[in-house]
Formats: C-alpha cells, sequence, structure tokens
C-alpha cells in the first residue's frame, strides 16, 4: 500500500483539446484506493475541511496536533488567512473586533501569523472575483512551499487534493480560471515525476 510514486505518476492528464475537466470524486476515490487506512484518515481531515460548517476551533486545534507535517502547516495557515480575512470584514463593516474570529488557544497567544499583511493587500480591491482569485493563487503558492522538498509522498498528494478542489471550485465560479489552473495543475504533476 502507499504506493506515492504510482499515485502521483497517474494523476490525471488534460485532453489535447483542453475540454475534458476532472472528475473529482472519481480521482479522490482512485487515490483513496491506493492508501493505508492511516493516510486515508489523514486524507478525509483534509477533505472535511472544505465543508465549511466544519471550520470552528476544534477542527484547527486537531489539525494543530496531527502528525502530518502538511495538514499541521496548511490549516495554520489556512487559519491564518480566514481569521485576516473575518478582520478584514469587520473593520469593513464596522462589526465588533474579534467577532467571529477562530481562537485555538483561549487562556494564551495564539501564533501570530507572518503572512497577515500580504493577505491583508489582497483584501484591499473591489473586484470580488479578483480578489478570490488572488487568494488561491496565494494558497498554491504557499502550498506549492510546503512541499518544495517533497517529491514521491503523501504530503504531495495532498497538495494535489488542495489545488484539485481549488479548479473544483474556479469551474463553478468561472471556468475559463478552472480549466487555466487544471492546466497549471496538469503541467506541474508532469514536471515533478521528472525528478
Amino acid at each position: 500500500m502507499n504506493n506515492y510514486e504510482y499515485i502521483i505518476a497517474s494523476l490525471p492528464l488534460l485532453s489535447k483539446d483542453g475540454k475534458e475537466m476532472p472528475d473529482t470524486d472519481a480521482i479522490l476515490s482512485e487515490i483513496r484506493e491506493q492508501l493505508s487506512a492511516k493516510d486515508i484518515s489523514t486524507l478525509d481531515l483534509l477533505l472535511s475541511s472544505f465543508d465549511p460548517d466544519k471550520l470552528d476551533a476544534e477542527f484547527y486545534r486537531k489539525a494543530a496536533k496531527d502528525r502530518n507535517r502538511f495538514i499541521r502547516e496548511f490549516f495554520c495557515l489556512d487559519l491564518g488567512i480566514r481569521n485576516t480575512k473575518v478582520e478584514y470584514l469587520n473593520s469593513t463593516l464596522g462589526r465588533p473586533e474579534g467577532t467571529d474570529i477562530v481562537i485555538l488557544d483561549p487562556d494564551g497567544e495564539d501564533a501570530e501569523f507572518e503572512q497577515k499583511a500580504e493577505v491583508e493587500a489582497l483584501l484591499r480591491t473591489d473586484d470580488i472575483l479578483g480578489r478570490e482569485r488572488a487568494l488561491d493563487d496565494f494558497y498554491w503558492k504557499t502550498v506549492d512551499a510546503l512541499t518544495v522538498l517533497d517529491y514521491f509522498d503523501l504530503d504531495v498528494v495532498l497538495a494535489f487534493v488542495v489545488k484539485l478542489k481549488m479548479v473544483e471550485r474556479w469551474l463553478r465560479l468561472d471556468e475559463a480560471t478552472g480549466r487555466e489552473l487544471f492546466r497549471k495543475l496538469v503541467k506541474e504533476i508532469k514536471e515533478n515525476t521528472k525528478i
């Protein structure tokens, strides 16, 4: 089990005309079939984060203690971005400071979000679609940074899943952007499997 080289090498390729888009459920099912029970549990934790109703303090506490480095670091980033977005909305809408912020350690100081200024800069635009694209580009870039030294391991698979879910989201929001992101993802996979 856990033949990461095979999983990564068999990730989907875009058809020549670019019209064939990924079947996310089928891809995830194929990945799941090739993972151990332990890795499936890690994948399920990641996938559960795409249900906003589950993203509460308890979820982030669980992720912060997870055995997988990618999960810990990705959700630390995700919480920082989400809290920065909420703070931005609070100030824009005149809501009290701290409203709807997720705090992991109620008795102490949560870690400072180092990229806060960069995310705040991305939020200061009137173009809502452009802002969402810029935030997803930021996620994409950061996911790449989290796996820069990984080639054939679970973290690469998890990073692929994060990106695949972004592509799926953009296909719903803006098909042209979704197709562009999918091409980018396929190109990255092709380049990384040549190593």
